[in-house]
């Protein structure tokens, strides 16, 4: 396997991984104020991702993959609140343990690794057609 091809193969791990992490990370925005739907229940818990390095056999490539997408294990934010449908007896409402700053600091980063595998991509398409058009004689 030519280099172009393996580097073609890297980066399409890459943005699949980081195109999951994009989505883990909305998820976890957009259910950053969601609390329980009864008194004393467990709101949204942010979710995380973990990646591990893979070898494709065929190739001889290391890419990336998604290991587990997994829980956070954080305690919960408690504010008192006795009005709100999920409040327990003492009037304290259980809050998702996502906090937006990570999150967004999270994403930027997906965003710019999900941005630099396309570049990889873009530029090795870009030599595979340079090479065919030498082939040709042009």
């Amino acid at each position: 396997m030519d280099a172009l091809t393996a580097s073609l193969k890297v980066a399409g791990s890459g943005l699949h991984a980081e195109s999951t992490r994009l989505r883990v990370v909305s998820e976890n925005i957009a259910n950053a104020s969601s609390t329980g739907d009864t008194p004393g229940a467990d709101p949204y818990a942010r979710k995380t991702i973990a990646f591990q390095s893979a070898l494709d056999r065929a190739s001889q490539v290391s890419m990336v993959e998604i290991d587990k997408i997994g829980v956070d294990r954080t305690a919960f934010v408690q504010e008192f609140d006795p009005s709100h449908p999920a409040a327990d007896p003492d009037g304290y409402v259980k809050l998702p343990n996502v906090n937006p700053i990570v999150e967004m600091a999270d994403m930027r980063e997906a965003n710019r690794s999900y941005q630099a595998n396309l570049q990889v991509l873009k530029q090795a398409r870009e030599l595979i057609s340079m090479t065919i058009d030498l082939m040709r004689g042009r």
